[in-house]
Parts: structure tokens; C-alpha cells; sequence
């Protein structure tokens, strides 16, 4: 078995399409057909339903994907090592983030990374919520990911990077915009935007919690994903939302962010990560945020 059969074989899974991983791998199609025929030949199993218009994985090529997926992790991890013993620093690393919630961690770390390290390639993937950050990180999909504290309970290792008290995003015209600070319950008429329980979201959990602490639940009008589409319904006048006080510097144009009074509710932001986890690259950014993301003051 050769590593072009695997490489011929993973690009046929992903695409589904021979015409397709063809040019991905820059070959004819032809010769991409004979070469999965004999990876299918030595396994003696049919990795692939083909028919005239569509191509899809057969049970025995759905088990065996996840292992060629991790020959080609393993060549990854042994060309790093390598690497490393003479002291460069050599690799990609797959980071998760939400997006604006993390406008204040994620760029320091991304900037640091590739003034230290040059050779290290970022793989970033946005909309990650915090529950899917951390299953990412158990099945090894992402090396680090950006998450709400705390999680539940998990191998992963987290430490906090930051942590900010939540206020009130209003849209400019709302009768409280021009306040100096507001208390959470004057808002218990409104309409709020949150991102979906479903989505296992720490800031929606928190202004839940939030609110319940001011005595009512938030009546939501909108659900979605996005932390700063959420900002743009806020202007566009749809509800208000809850955000950590970072959001204040990147609010949308006819909306404002408002502190609130009394007890605070703080957001916790941390790095996750896998202790098991081999990849040096993976450990040389780990401490380097360390230097440019400290742990803030409780």
C-alpha cells in the first residue's frame, strides 16, 4: 500500500466526485480510477458506490477513512519532531474561535505566532461555541479552541485568558440607549437575541443565568449563531442582547453598548487544549500565549 493511494482515496471520500478529486490532485481522472481500484484491491473490500451520477462511501471506505485521515496526522506529527530537533518550529495548528467574542484574545495570539514562529501555519475555524470547541478537541478536529468557562466536565485542559462583566447591547433609538448604566431588570419587556441553547454557547448560558438573577427570563425574539450578527440585529432595532464589555470598541453603527449596575455577571474566556495531545507545534503556541494572553486578575 502506497501513501498516493491514501492521499487518491481521501480526496475521492471528501469530494465524492472522481472529476472533482481529480483536480484536486492535479491528475487525469483515468489514472486517479486505477489507483483506487488497487487500494480496494488490496484491501479486498469495495471503498466506493459508483454510479453515473454520484459517487458515495460504502461502509467498509466510511471505517476506513478515519484511519488514512490519521496516517497522514501520524507523517504530520513525525515531520514536526523532526523538525523540532534542530530547533525550527514547523507545522499547522487548527485553532476554534466564536468569532467577536474573541476579538480581544485571538489576534494578539495570531500576531505573536507568526512573528515567533514563521514556519507555523494557523488553521482557523470561526462559530466554534464552546461545547463544540471541546468535542472538536476530544475527536481531534481542532488542537486549541477559544471557550466560555467552565465546561463540562472533559479530558480537556482549559486556563483563563480573560474576563469581562456583561452589559446591555440597545439599539440607538431604545428609551435606555443614552444612559450611563442600567439595571438588568429594566430591560424585562424586551425582546432579547441570543445564540440557540442548542449551540452549547457559555454567553448564552450567562445571560440566562443573568437575567433569572434579575428576577425574570428573557423573552427571546431571535436566535442565531453569529456573536456580531447579533450586534447588527441589535442596530437594525429586532431586540436587545447581553455581551461582554470588550464587544463596547466594535459596537455596529445605531446601537450602543450600556454597563450595568449591581452585581455583575462576568464572562470567563479561556484556552482549551488536549494534555495527550503530541504535536510540539501545538505546545510551542500554547506557550507562547501564555506570554501574550496572562491570566487576568480575578
Amino acid at each position: 500500500m502506497e501513501i498516493r493511494w491514501l492521499e487518491a482515496f481521501i480526496a475521492v471520500a471528501e469530494e465524492l466526485h472522481f472529476g472533482r478529486a481529480a483536480a484536486r490532485l492535479r491528475l487525469a481522472q483515468s489514472p486517479l480510477s486505477q489507483t483506487i481500484r488497487k487500494l480496494e484491491k488490496e484491501l479486498d473490500a469495495t471503498l466506493f458506490d459508483r454510479s453515473t451520477r454520484s459517487v458515495a462511501l460504502t461502509p467498509a471506505g466510511q471505517a476506513f477513512l478515519p484511519h488514512a485521515h490519521r496516517v497522514f496526522e501520524e507523517l504530520e506529527l513525525a515531520q514536526q519532531a523532526t523538525r523540532a530537533t534542530s530547533g525550527v518550529v514547523y507545522g499547522t495548528v487548527a485553532i476554534g474561535f466564536s468569532g467577536a467574542l474573541n476579538h480581544l484574545t485571538l489576534p494578539p495570539l495570531t500576531r505573536a505566532v507568526r512573528q515567533r514562529y514563521p514556519n507555523i501555519s494557523l488553521s482557523l475555524t470561526g462559530r466554534v461555541m464552546t461545547r463544540g470547541g471541546v468535542e472538536q478537541l476530544e475527536q481531534g478536529g481542532l488542537d486549541i479552541a477559544f471557550v466560555g468557562l467552565p465546561i463540562d466536565p472533559s479530558p480537556v485542559r482549559t486556563r483563563r485568558v480573560g474576563r469581562e462583566p456583561l452589559g446591555a447591547a440597545l439599539p440607538i433609538d431604545h428609551p435606555l440607549a443614552g444612559e450611563a448604566a442600567i439595571d438588568l431588570a429594566d430591560l424585562a419587556e424586551d425582546g432579547f437575541i441570543t445564540i440557540p441553547a442548542a449551540a452549547g454557547s457559555s454567553l448564552q448560558e450567562l445571560t440566562t443565568q443573568a437575567c433569572v438573577k434579575a428576577g425574570f427570563r428573557p423573552r427571546v425574539v431571535q436566535e442565531i449563531t453569529d456573536p456580531y450578527m447579533i450586534l447588527t440585529l441589535v442596530s437594525a432595532g429586532v431586540g436587545v442582547a447581553l455581551m461582554p464589555a470588550g464587544i463596547s470598541g466594535i459596537m455596529p453603527s445605531a446601537s450602543v453598548f450600556v454597563p450595568l449596575r449591581g452585581e455583575q455577571t462576568h464572562m470567563e474566556h479561556a484556552l482549551a487544549w488536549l494534555d495527550d495531545n503530541p504535536s510540539p507545534v501545538t505546545r510551542a503556541v500554547l506557550e507562547l500565549a501564555e506570554e501574550v494572553l496572562p491570566r487576568p486578575a480575578d
